[in-house]
């Protein structure tokens, strides 16, 4: 075991045993220790109020104690099986209990593979090669999924630039690429190629709300020209409304993908569909050619199953969605307020469960737009707010129902030193 004790001595010895001294996730420059509640320490004993709560799972805090209690009772049950079990049953039934589009669900362990497999499911069906997906929209690290999610360059639409090397250029010919919130240009390009077997889509794009009709467009589209539909809800799902996005907007797609939330804090996800659809997994019924093969070590994990599942059961509980969006509405009010008394020009983009502040006077309404007009003024109010107890990412901020009144007044303290800081700048 390492005898390491310092914060500083544990990101030397990461900076020498990972890449870029990070596991590619969050800042390499601080390291975790533990989480309770609403609540981070780091390895000083430097205490937070979380609010990337592990990039959105982690929904109801840290360490809840009914999620602690069911994933204790399972642990000497067993830990995983590469075999059916009844808990992975049971939150299958739950998940199409809630999602409108679900009439089957199949598992995986991250949320990226299950927008893979979603894409590759939608061109079996479909016979068709080709994904339209949207400048900015993050659907995992599949090859598909790194085209023109955050490109430093721009192109002419439909053109798909990779984010990533390794990735062979066929696969940018294979990839349709579109500005979000524009149904003509939408349509445009449904219209040009038949070769389209669906859209790809974030109901709330990152932080970036839909505009009204948006999500219904996009459907009608999809009936128009028989293309399939699919929502990414790995962060929307069970975070917007118990029935995610669907509910929330009240747009039902073909395909809809899960995890984060149905994980409980554990590595799980989902995509679900139609019978129609989820046939393609069953090689009996379509044959070797249409069978779509899918298999994981992990995919339907006990433990992951039960924290899911209890984590699920608390959000069925009458007032949970309410108050979430009550601290949500709260933590924008204090940032609105302060910038506005500042005069310091910014949009708060996203919905009262997910949302940050861009710094500029422009409406945020695709990848283009949705920008900083001085990127350093991002970096700094953030900054001030990490140095003042708050943890979050750059560019998102997950309230969670663990969030108390005393961590808003806390974090209402941070705003405005953070807003003092940059208005000096």
């Amino acid at each position: 075991m390492l005898k390491i004790k310092t914060q500083d001595e544990w990101i030397e010895k990461a900076q020498k045993v990972l890449p870029a001294g990070g596991f590619g996730n969050f800042d390499p420059g601080i390291i975790i220790a533990r989480g309770e509640g609403a609540h981070v320490w780091d390895e000083d004993g430097n205490k937070y109020i979380d609010y990337l709560i592990g990039s959105g799972p982690m929904l109801l805090g840290h360490g809840h104690p009914e999620v602690m209690e069911a994933v204790l009772e399972q642990l000497p049950k067993g830990m995983t099986f590469f075999a059916n079990n009844s808990k992975g049953i049971e939150l299958a039934q739950a998940i199409i209990d809630a999602v409108p589009c679900c009439e089957q669900v199949r598992f995986v362990t991250s949320g990226g593979e299950a927008d893979m497999y979603a894409i590759r499911l939608a061109r079996a069906y479909t016979g068709r090669n080709k994904i339209l997906k949207f400048e900015g929209g993050y659907h995992g690290m599949s090859a598909e999924a790194q085209m023109s999610l955050a490109p430093s360059r721009r192109v002419n639409f439909p053109q798909a630039v990779p984010d990533s090397a390794g990735i062979p250029d066929g696969v940018a010919e294979q990839m349709v690429i579109a500005p979000y919130n524009d149904l003509e240009a939408v349509e445009n390009l449904l219209r040009e190629d038949d070769d389209i077997a669906a859209i790809i889509v974030e109901p709330l794009q990152r932080i970036i709300p839909p505009e009204p009709g948006y999500l219904q467009g996009l459907r009608d589209l999809c009936d128009k020209y028989n293309v399939l539909l699919i929502f990414d809800e790995i962060v929307t799902g069970f975070r917007l409304a118990y029935g995610g996005g669907q509910e929330r907007y009240g747009v039902v797609p073909d395909i809809c993908t899960f995890g984060k939330i149905i994980g409980g804090g554990f590595p799980l996800a989902a995509l679900g569909a139609s019978a129609d659809i989820m046939r393609h997994f069953d090689k009996k019924i379509v044959g070797d050619e249409k069978w779509l093969m899918q298999l994981g070590t992990l995919s339907g994990n006990p433990i992951a199953s039960v924290a899911g599942l209890k984590t699920m059961e608390v959000l069925r509980r009458d007032g949970a969605y309410d108050k979430l969006r009550v601290i949500g509405a709260a933590l924008q009010k204090m940032q609105h307020d302060a910038l506005n008394e500042a005069g310091i020009a910014h949009q708060i983009c996203g919905d009262e469960t997910l949302f940050d502040i861009f710094f500029t006077d422009n409406t945020c309404r695709d990848y283009r737009s949705a920008q900083h007009d001085d990127p350093k003024r991002n970096e700094a109010y953030n900054k001030v707010l990490r140095d003042n107890g708050i943890f979050k990412s750059p560019g998102k901020l997950y309230p969670s129902l663990a969030i108390s009144e005393e961590d808003l007044t806390a974090t209402e303290i941070a705003v405005q030193k953070a807003v003092q800081a940059i208005s000096l700048n």
